[in-house]
C-alpha cells in the first residue's frame, strides 16, 4: 500500500466495487426473468406446434377421404352419363308431322285404297330410315298426317284427280293400319286447326330427348316460318328440324334455313290442287252415278165450275178414291217433276174444297159417272191419279194455315174425376149399355169414403209453409197429444171447406195399418186417392205399388209415413 493512501479511499473502492455487485445482481435477476419468459412462450410455442400438428393430421385424413369421395363420385358420374346414353339411344325415333291439306300423297297411291295406304306407310318409314344412316335400325318412326278429311276430297275432285271419296278415306285407313304408329287425323272443317296440332306437337318432341329428328310436311304454308324463326333461336334445334318438301318449299321456309327432304319420286305431288272441274259437275261426274226418277204423270186440275161438289175424304186404307167432277188430263213428262194444281186462282175457292174434304157426304151423280167413264177409259192410269190425287190434297192442307187450338181449361182433380164419372150423352147413343165392371177392393177395409173438396179451400191449405201448416191430428181428431212441442199450427179456426180439404191432404199419407187397420176415425189414407182413368197423378206417391188398382201407372214411388 502507498504512503498517504487513506481510509476514505478503502471506502471508495469499496463503494465502487459494492455497485459493481449490484449491477451483476441485476444482471442476474433480469437474465433469470428473461429465461422464465422465454420458457412461457416456449410453452405456447410447443402448444401451437402441437395444435397444428393435429390440424395437419385432420387435414390429411380429410383430404384423402375428399379423394376417395371424389373418386366415387367421378366413378357414379361416368356410370350415369353411359346410362344417360343408353337411355337417349334406345327409344331414339324421328316424327314427321305432315300436314295433309297441303302435302298430298301420289293420286296413283290413293286410287289402290287400304293398299296404297300401306304402301306409302312402308315407304315413307323406309325412306326416313335410310336417311338415318347406320343407326337406322335402332331408331323409330311416328309419322302422323292431319287434314280436313271432307274438305281434301272436295279439293281432290274438283282438281279431277279423285275419282271416288272412298278412295281417300280408305287410303287413310291403310296408312293406321300399317305400322302402330302412323296415323291419320282428320280434325274437321276449321282455319288453322291442323297447323295448330302441327305446332304443338312440334314443340313437345323437342322437349323430349329420344326425339332425334322433327320432319314437317309443310313446304307449302308460309305461315309457319314465324313459328320455325323463333325455334331457331336455339343453335341445337335447327339441326334437328326438317322440312319435307311435296309442293316447292315457299321463299319465306327457305329463307330461315331448315334442312329440306324431297321425297316426290316415290310419295308426294310436287303441284297443287287447283279447281279444274267446278264442285256440282265434279260431283255428278265422279259421284255415284245420276239416275232418273220414274216417269210418273202430271196431274193437272181446272178449276171446278161448281165449287160446292163434295168429295170423300182420301183414308189409306181404301183401295181405290174416287176422282173429282173435274176434267182430268195426265201427260208424260221429264223425270221428278212436281205436282201442279192449278186451282189456284183464289185462297177461298182451295179452302172450300180442302174443307169439304172431310164431310162424309155422297158423291153427286154427275161425278159418279164422270169418275166410272174415267176409270173405265184409262184403267192403268186411274192408280197413278188417284195417288197424284191424294198428293196434291195433303200438300194443299200442309199450305193452309191450321185453325187455333181451342182454350185449355184446367179443372181440378176431384172435378175431373166427377165429370168422368158422369155419363156421356154425345157418346150414349154410339156405344151400347156395356156392365159396368165391378169396383176395385183394396182390401178388408175397403175404399175410404170419397171427400167433395174446395179447389180454393185446397189452395189456401198448400200456401202455408213450414210451423205455419195446420196440424192434421189437431183438427181431425181433437186436440194434439204434443201440446206445445208441436211444431205446427193450433190456434187456426178453419172453416168447414177447409176441415175437408185438411182431410183429403191427410189422406196422401197412407195409414200404417194399411186394410189391416180397424180403427173407425182413421185420418189417414188406406189406398192411394190420386189415381184416375188408370194412372197415379201425384208425382211422388207414398203408397205401395198394391195399393193402387191393377195396372195403375205410377210416376213414382217414395215411401213415408204420417209425420203429424
Amino acid at each position: 500500500m502507498e504512503p498517504g493512501q487513506n481510509l476514505l479511499t478503502f471506502a471508495q473502492r469499496y463503494q465502487d466495487l459494492a455497485t459493481f455487485h449490484d449491477s451483476q445482481v441485476n444482471l442476474i435477476k433480469d437474465l433469470i426473468f428473461h429465461v422464465k419468459s422465454l420458457e412461457s412462450t416456449n410453452s405456447e410455442l410447443i402448444q401451437r406446434i402441437h395444435d397444428r400438428n393435429l390440424d395437419y393430421e385432420d387435414a390429411t385424413r380429410s383430404r384423402r377421404e375428399l379423394q376417395q369421395r371424389i373418386h366415387a363420385l367421378e366413378t357414379h358420374l361416368e356410370t350415369a352419363i353411359i346410362a344417360n346414353d343408353q337411355i337417349k339411344n334406345t327409344n331414339s325415333y324421328v316424327v314427321v308431322l305432315i300436314d295433309g291439306d297441303g302435302l298430298i300423297f301420289k293420286p296413283e297411291l290413293i286410287q289402290q285404297g287400304i293398299a296404297g295406304g300401306k304402301k306409302a306407310a312402308y315407304a315413307l318409314r323406309s325412306a326416313i330410315l335410310g336417311q338415318c344412316g347406320p343407326h337406322g335400325n335402332e331408331i323409330g318412326v311416328l309419322a302422323q298426317v292431319y287434314l280436313n278429311l271432307a274438305g281434301l276430297s272436295k279439293a281432290m275432285r274438283r282438281d279431277g284427280c279423285l275419282e271416288n271419296e272412298g278412295n281417300l278415306k280408305d287410303f287413310t285407313l291403310g296408312f293406321t293400319q300399317a305400322k302402330a304408329t302412323f296415323d291419320f287425323v282428320d280434325v274437321g272443317h276449321g282455319k288453322e286447326r291442323a297447323d295448330n296440332k302441327i305446332k304443338e306437337m312440334t314443340k313437345w318432341h323437342l322437349r323430349n330427348h329420344n326425339c332425334k329428328q322433327v320432319i314437317l310436311g309443310i313446304s307449302h304454308d308460309a305461315g309457319y316460318a314465324p313459328f320455325l324463326d323463333e325455334l331457331f333461336q336455339e343453335d341445337s334445334v335447327q339441326h334437328q328440324i326438317t322440312i319435307l318438301e311435296g309442293v316447292p318449299a315457299v321463299r319465306e321456309l327457305r329463307a330461315i334455313g331448315a334442312n329440306i327432304l324431297n321425297l316426290n319420286s316415290i310419295l308426294f305431288r310436287s303441284e297443287k290442287l287447283i279447281d279444274r272441274v267446278p264442285e256440282s259437275a265434279s260431283s255428278e261426274s265422279f259421284g255415284t252415278p245420276f239416275t232418273p226418277a220414274p216417269v210418273t204423270p202430271i196431274v193437272e186440275y181446272s178449276k171446278p165450275a161448281t165449287p160446292s161438289v163434295e168429295m170423300k175424304p182420301v183414308v189409306p186404307v181404301v183401295p181405290a178414291i174416287p176422282a173429282p167432277s173435274v176434267p182430268v188430263t195426265t201427260a208424260l213428262a221429264a223425270p221428278t217433276p212436281p205436282v201442279k194444281v192449278k186451282a189456284a186462282s183464289t185462297v177461298s175457292d182451295s179452302v172450300t174444297s180442302i174443307s169439304s174434304i172431310g164431310s162424309p157426304g155422297p158423291l153427286t151423280p154427275a161425278s159418279t159417272s164422270a169418275a166410272s167413264m174415267s176409270t173405265a177409259s184409262t184403267p192403268t192410269a186411274a192408280p197413278a191419279t188417284a195417288a197424284s190425287t191424294a198428293t196434291s190434297y195433303a200438300r194443299a192442307i200442309k199450305s193452309v194455315t191450321p185453325p187455333p187450338p181451342p182454350p185449355v181449361i184446367k179443372l181440378p182433380a176431384h172435378t175431373k174425376a166427377a165429370l168422368q164419372q158422369q155419363p156421356s150423352s154425345r157418346g150414349s147413343h154410339k156405344t151400347p149399355n156395356k156392365p159396368k165392371p165391378a169396383p176395385w177392393n183394396p182390401g178388408p177395409r175397403g175404399l175410404d169414403p170419397p171427400l167433395q173438396v174446395s179447389q180454393t179451400a185446397l189452395d189456401n191449405l198448400k200456401k202455408r209453409k213450414d210451423s205455419n201448416k195446420l196440424c192434421n191430428n189437431h183438427y181431425l181428431r181433437g186436440p194434439c197429444s204434443k201440446g206445445d212441442s208441436c211444431n205446427f199450427e193450433h190456434n187456426y179456426k178453419p172453416s168447414r171447406e177447409e176441415l175437408v180439404a185438411i182431410a183429403f191432404l191427410t189422406r196422401l199419407n197412407p195409414c200404417s195399418g194399411g186394410q189391416e187397420c180397424d180403427v173407425d176415425d182413421c185420418i189417414y189414407g188406406h189406398h192411394c186417392p190420386s189415381v184416375i182413368n188408370g194412372a197415379c197423378t201425384h208425382p211422388y206417391c207414398k203408397f205401395d205399388k198394391e195399393d193402387h188398382p191393377p195396372g195403375t201407372k205410377i210416376k213414382a214411388h217414395h215411401k213415408g209415413s204420417h209425420d203429424r
